[in-house]
This record gives structure tokens, C-alpha cells and sequence, in this order.
């Protein structure tokens, strides 16, 4: 039997983190991240002021597919992609030398930041199903299962979104997928 939430204000408050971190991962930008969220938000309290979201079973997963298909809303728009800014393509080689680090140095977090920005311009590369597949399997940690009912695919559409976004980023990021296999 469904839950019924306490109220909606506390309900958003414990998921607005979690939403804005997955819109930012699906869109790429922390401006365009926050304006899919509170769009998310709004559908999500339009229909809690008109069911209370009794009939839903898991409401941490439906906002989840609320704020992904907002996303990839966004991504299909056309008057969106020519508003949306571009990072600067970087191309730099990093290598990757020291290990994980309680306190890195300046040179490791300019490293960090560097490989930050290329797995950025990789995932924009991708196509809205692929990142939105990606974001939520390896961002979420979302079975493939959960992914295919948030995005309203079936599982098998799922494994192959995943395995082609995959395959460009490996693609995209050899030379740091070569440097961190030796």
C-alpha cells in the first residue's frame, strides 16, 4: 500500500540535492540544472495538490522520472540547444600518478578539475536517452531495471543505451582509460 508523505515542503527539502545533482549530470550546466529542477519540483507539487501521491508507490523513484524526462525535455528543444553554452572542448593529457589523497595537492585538483571537464564534454556528446541511461546508472546506482521504468523503456533498450554510452566514452576518454588500465 502506498505512503502517504508528511507534507510536501519537507518531502522536497530531504530530495532537492539528489534531483539538482541528477538534472546537473544530465544537463551539464549548473544554471540549466537548477531551473529542470524546480520545474520538476512544480510538476511534482501540481500533482501532490491533486492526488497527495497516494497512488504512488515509490515517490523517490517517480520524481526521479519526473526530473529525467524534464531533462531530456529540455535536451530536445531546440530553442533550449541554442540557448544552452558549450563548454570549451579540452584535449589535454592528464596523467594520473598519485592515489586517492585526504588532502590533494593544487597540481592533483587541477588534474581532478581537468578530467572533470573532459568527462563533461564526453557526456554532452551523448545522446539525451544515452546520459539520462549513464547519469542514472553510474550516478544513482539505479538498477537497470528501476532506469527502465523511469524512462519508460524496456530493459533490454536500456542495456543497449548504456552499452553505446559507454562505448563513446571509452572512445572519448582512451587515453585515460589506457592511463588508469596500466
Amino acid at each position: 500500500r502506498p505512503r502517504r508523505l508528511p507534507d510536501f515542503e519537507s518531502w522536497m527539502a530531504g530530495e532537492q540535492r539528489r534531483v539538482f545533482l541528477l538534472c546537473r549530470r544530465l544537463l551539464q550546466d549548473p544554471e540549466d540544472a537548477a531551473c529542470a529542477s524546480q520545474d520538476a519540483f512544480l510538476k511534482a507539487f501540481r500533482a501532490w495538490r491533486a492526488t497527495g501521491l497516494e497512488e504512488v508507490d515509490d515517490p523517490a523513484r517517480w520524481l526521479t522520472r519526473v526530473a529525467a524526462n524534464t531533462c531530456l525535455d529540455r535536451l530536445r528543444s531546440r530553442r533550449w540547444q541554442f540557448w544552452r553554452r558549450r563548454p570549451r572542448s579540452e584535449d589535454e593529457a592528464v596523467i594520473l600518478t598519485h592515489a586517492a589523497d585526504p588532502a590533494p595537492d593544487a597540481e592533483t585538483l587541477l588534474q581532478a578539475r581537468d578530467i572533470e571537464r573532459r568527462l563533461a564534454g564526453a557526456m554532452e556528446r551523448l545522446s539525451g536517452r544515452q546520459r539520462a541511461v549513464f547519469a542514472l546508472r553510474h550516478f544513482e546506482d539505479r538498477s537497470l531495471e528501476e532506469i527502465a521504468a523511469i524512462l519508460d523503456l524496456e530493459t533490454g533498450t536500456v542495456k543497449a543505451h548504456l552499452s553505446r554510452a559507454l562505448a563513446k566514452l571509452r572512445e572519448d576518454l582512451r587515453d585515460l582509460y589506457a592511463l588508469h588500465r596500466r
